[in-house]
């Protein structure tokens, strides 16, 4: 029987931008909670040198993805949960060369959910802070 993180990375391996172009890697997977990381290279930089807040923002976008739909992972059932908005706040620069998102469940009702996750730099300390408010949509067949 497979584990939610294989069935996480199965599922979300459809996510192209998130898996391939940016590089973002589902670590684990449990009910409502879930750990991505991305290792950085020169691509995840801006102009300054500075990692760009998007590569963050994807990262912590594929981690709520993999922790609000575990349940329908755990199930074997379609995703239904996405991103309604998002709100982040840059702390300060990654230092290191791996981000790491952790998210975990904060609410969740019958339409609406709320997760808050956490980016870390190499060394462990928090670079940005997330909350993200998912909806269920209607099952769509892709």
């Amino acid at each position: 029987m497979k584990s939610l993180t294989d069935k996480a990375r199965e599922v979300f391996a459809n996510d192209l931008y998130a898996t391939q172009a940016t590089g973002v890697v589902i670590e684990s997977v449990e009910p409502r909670f879930a750990i991505c990381s991305l290792k950085l290279n020169n691509t995840h930089r801006n102009a300054m040198g500075a990692v760009m807040g998007g590569v963050m923002f994807t990262l912590s976008d594929l981690a709520f993805a993999a922790a609000a739909n575990s349940q329908c992972l755990e199930e074997d059932r379609e995703i239904e949960w996405v991103s309604l908005s998002s709100n982040i706040q840059f702390l300060s620069q990654p230092k290191g060369d791996t981000l790491q998102a952790r998210t975990e469940l904060i609410k969740q009702g019958q339409t609406t959910c709320v997760y808050h996750i956490i980016v870390s730099d190499s060394s462990g300390r928090t670079v940005s802070i997330i909350t993200t408010t998912g909806i269920r949509i209607p099952v769509i067949p892709f």
